[in-house]
């Protein structure tokens, strides 16, 4: 994992809507997250509904690939793990061993 963010590293300013319902990003944020003109952006609502998360389309998507293969691979060792644990309790219960 790469290094923590500190809350304050993260706060990248505020904006105000404009009557047609646009923002502007501020000039620091398109510049530390490399925003360009023409760039999609995902928008989704704070589960709580009273705000909203912004992403870049490309960095969502690498993130749900992210995401995909790593519970591919949490299913295709979904049983094996119980068995050994199943087989190491059974040894410890007949051998009159119990913690």
């Amino acid at each position: 994992m790469g290094p923590k963010l500190r809350l304050e590293d993260c706060f990248l300013g505020t904006v105000t809507v404009g009557e047609r319902g646009q923002v502007v990003i501020p000039a620091e944020a398109r510049k530390k997250l490399d925003i360009h003109t023409g760039d999609k952006l995902f928008i989704m609502s704070h589960p709580s509904g009273e705000g909203l998360a912004v992403f870049k389309v490309d960095a969502m998507r690498e993130f749900l690939n992210h995401l995909a293969a790593g519970l591919s691979i949490a299913e295709s060792y979904e049983a094996e793990p119980m068995q050994e644990a199943d087989t190491s309790e059974v040894s410890r219960e007949s051998s009159g061993h119990n913690d």
